[in-house]
């Protein structure tokens, strides 16, 4: 008999073939998804040619051009156009054109494309988001990726796992975004490094699956390697429909090994935020009203999802944002946008003097819709605050929900909903 092993383990040992696994232990495993960007894919893409003529299979390799798309500038045109024609050339089927496209890891879990127990690697470091499906997903770098795009195969080394209880009951206004900073916050940046991150606890029960998703999406700011949720009714009703293979549900054993339990009480956790420059640097939002913002970002991987529209739209209805603050919305694939309008939530963030953009990463790294100057400050729903992520060095983001993003845009300093209300 195998021994007992946690779902990290199981996943691992499923895909290299064997009965078991260990932390520490190196396995080769057949991959389910490879997925890059138009940033990631171009070298990713090289490496392939390398190895091989072909993809080991065009339906198992995902190009999404979601970071500087649509392009830019002469540049990011030129990898876009890399990422179109190699996925022309090999019959990708996962590619995504601009006005089909969506961030990336809010795209594959809508579209069914990840599905529980899959492994998946990803040129990106937030790859880790499919976790919250019950699927092993985690960043590489993009010479990997080209292998994975080669092979079907990667390797790895196990990891341990830590496991997070999360018992009791949230209160009001309380969201996945908070939950995870919370316990980075708890861990630090470095607190989960190379370790798989379980969420289980009867808490858990109460969270969506865009909720779950924001938190596995955020497993890489406390160092993890994975950030996993077990399949459960909400993950089978989310998946209903929307999933385009068979999947697999694997559960922790009882006695699996366990590198650590960390238990919390979902009461004591309140909006969050984190202040420059680490997501480490948490503070509940209330004790924040002193810091002023110069702009607003509600979007990204981690906090752009149809959920996440309609709780910014629910503080930001009868509102305008404050003079002094730009507010930039940005729906992060076009299912999303489009509901936006349908549900009248686009009307409202123009009523409140938002500017509502394409799907994009946009600002989140820097990139473009919203890059901040010199001495700037900027509240974002996305996933790091850290030394220039968002424009110059010298300007500063503050890490939040989307409701406390939204009330802070109306209120011209960082806010809870309550605020403005």
């Amino acid at each position: 008999m195998p021994k007992p092993m946690t779902m990290a383990e199981k996943i691992l040992a499923a895909h290299a073939g064997l009965d078991e696994v260990v932390p520490g232990q190196l396995v080769e495993c057949d991959l389910d998804l490879v997925l890059a960007n138009d940033i990631t894919a171009p070298i990713a893409i090289q490496t392939c040619k390398q190895v091989s003529d072909t993809v080991f299979d065009p339906e198992r390799v995902v190009l999404v051009p979601d970071h500087y798309v649509p392009n830019k500038d002469i540049k990011s045109a030129e990898q876009a156009k890399t990422v179109r024609d190699f996925a022309r050339e090999q019959d990708i089927t996962h590619y995504f054109e601009v006005g089909c496209m969506g961030i990336e890891h809010a795209l594959l879990p809508e579209q069914g494309i990840s599905v529980p127990g899959d492994l998946i690697i990803g040129a990106d470091s937030h790859t880790c988001t499919y976790g919250a499906l019950g699927a092993f997903s985690t960043g590489v770098g993009s010479t990997d990726a080209g292998v994975g795009f080669a092979t079907g195969q990667a390797w790895f080394k196990v990891p341990e796992t830590i496991r997070f209880i999360i018992d009791g009951t949230f209160a009001p206004g309380v969201v996945g975004k908070d939950v995870i900073l919370h316990i980075i916050g708890q861990i630090g940046v470095d607190g989960a490094l190379y370790q798989a991150m379980e969420f289980t606890g009867s808490a858990i029960g109460q969270l969506s699956m865009e909720a779950r998703l924001t938190i596995s999406n955020m497993a890489i700011e406390a160092g993890g390697k994975a950030g996993l949720f077990e399949v459960d009714d909400i993950t089978r009703a989310y998946l209903d429909g929307r999933a385009e293979r068979p999947y697999t549900e694997y559960h922790s054993d009882d006695g699996a090994d366990y590198a650590r339990t960390i238990e919390i009480d979902a009461a004591d956790i309140e909006p969050t935020v984190a202040l420059p420059h680490l997501p480490s640097n948490t503070k509940p939002a209330r004790e924040c009203g002193d810091i002023a913002i110069d702009q607003a970002v509600i979007g990204s991987c981690t906090n752009g999802r149809i959920e996440d529209m309609r709780q910014a739209a629910e503080v930001l209805k009868g509102h305008v944002i404050d003079p002094g603050v730009r507010c930039i919305i940005i729906p992060a694939t076009q299912t999303v946008y489009r509901q936006c309008i349908d549900e009248g939530l686009t009307d409202i963030f123009l009523d409140a003097n938002c500017v509502v953009s394409t799907p994009t990463c946009g600002p989140c790294l820097g990139g473009y819709m919203g890059v901040l100057a010199a001495g700037e400050r900027a509240i974002a729903t996305t996933n790091r605050n850290f030394v220039g992520r968002m424009g110059d060095p010298d300007s500063e983001v503050i890490l939040a929900s989307p409701a406390v993003a939204a009330a802070s845009a109306v209120a011209g300093h960082v806010a809870v909903p309550a605020d403005v209300a």
